[in-house]
C-alpha cells in the first residue's frame, strides 16, 4: 500500500503490483522469531523508468510501518515490469 500510494505521489499509476514475501521463522531460546522477510516485488507502472521504480521501492520498504515494527532483516528485490 506504501507503494501504490508514493508512485501516485510521484505521478504515476500502478497498474498492477504483486508482491511476494518470504519469511525466516528461526527457534530461539524463548521461542521463535521471525530473522528476515525477502519480498520479491513485480509491477507494471506505465511511464516510469526502472532508476524510478527502484526508488520509490526503496523508499517505500524503508518507511513501511510493518518494516519498522519487525526486528528483522527485510530485503526487496524490485522488477518493473513495463
Amino acid at each position: 500500500m506504501a507503494l501504490s500510494m508514493m508512485l501516485g505521489e510521484a505521478g504515476f499509476t500502478p497498474e498492477r503490483i504483486d508482491t511476494h514475501a518470504e519469511v525466516s521463522l528461526d527457534k530461539q531460546a524463548d521461542g521463535f522469531a521471525i530473522t528476515a522477510v525477502h519480498l520479491t516485488l513485480k509491477a507494471t507502472v506505465p511511464g516510469a523508468s526502472d532508476a524510478q521504480f527502484q526508488e520509490i521501492a526503496n523508499k517505500a520498504k524503508a518507511g513501511c510501518p510493518v518494516s519498522k515494527v519487525l526486528n528483522a532483516t527485510i530485503s526487496l528485490d524490485a522488477t518493473l515490469l513495463s
